[in-house]
């Protein structure tokens, strides 16, 4: 299909960015990478009358470490976050989990910010944000405000923030050389999640497990009291509501994220799994 007409602005600041979402309000739209976008567009799911490009703002495009933290802007790319090499040192999980997002393509397009302002829980870069227990820095003409990323999500597809702000940065803590693991199951390798699980440090982040991304919370109370593995890991599902559709039943997935939870946690404590 053809999405409804629109006017189309690509400002060079984001300070211009900002005062376009200020004039238009609801009846804007920030496009980035716009693979999550432009379908919806397409299906007139969202019919948008300004559509603002922010995908070319330079000032929200970086990888630096700021004090304990990992500043990343709101633009910058997956492909971005594959290939840095402050990220490969200072906190290997997200660039690992980058990696398995799409296809060369889509890498080169989408946008971590924009990732995580979708809130699809099928996404993996939010379960990632999640593992890392990140924040969410948004601004807007009113000032600037960070979200914690355990806050940040509301519902399907909605979060706290506000129509007149922008992710103008992600901020990850550097844990360098914690245990990590990311362990993602797909029918193909560029599928969306049927389950997939993100461990670092004692934190589980899921991906398709309810209606938001969300954390194994029970798993890793289990972890924080000495549990085994296999007992913190039979806790994955505890407080989720996972879907039903054509690539699998909530039961199914249900058993799929104890399974992954295992493996995540048995490769992030650098145990050996048994025949591997």
């Amino acid at each position: 299909m053809i999405p409804v007409g629109f006017e189309y602005s690509r400002p060079d600041t984001v300070d211009a960015a900002l005062a376009l979402l200020a004039e238009h309000g609801e009846d804007a739209t920030i496009l980035a990478g716009g693979h999550s976008l432009l379908p919806v567009m397409k299906l007139r799911l969202a019919a948008p009358e300004m559509v603002i490009d922010i995908g070319r703002l330079a000032e929200l495009n970086y990888i630096r470490v700021d004090g304990d933290e990992v500043a990343i802007g709101g633009v910058t790319r997956y492909r971005d976050l594959v290939i840095s090499d402050v990220l490969a040192a200072e906190c290997p999980l997200l660039p690992a989990v980058a990696r398995t997002v799409g296809d060369p393509q889509v890498r080169h397009r989408g946008t971590l910010g924009g990732s995580l302002a979708h809130g699809d829980p099928a996404s993996d870069l939010p379960a990632a944000v999640l593992a890392l227990g990140g924040t969410v820095v948004l601004r807007s003409p009113r000032g600037t405000r960070s979200v914690p990323i355990t806050e940040f999500y509301t519902g399907v597809f909605s979060s706290v923030k506000e129509p007149d702000e922008l992710v103008v940065e992600v901020r990850v803590p550097r844990t360098g050389t914690a245990g990590w693991a990311y362990e993602k199951f797909t029918r193909r390798s560029n599928d969306w999640a049927i389950v997939a699980v993100a461990v670092v440090d004692g934190r589980v982040g899921l991906v398709n497990m309810g209606s938001t991304p969300l954390r194994a919370s029970a798993t890793e109370a289990a972890l924080a009291e000495g549990k085994s593995v296999e007992e913190a890991a039979a806790l994955a599902d505890v407080g989720t509501e996972p879907p039903a559709d054509n690539a699998g039943t909530p039961e199914y997935r249900r058993h799929l994220v104890k399974v992954l939870t295992k493996r995540a946690l048995t490769t992030a404590a650098g145990i050996s799994a048994p025949g591997a």
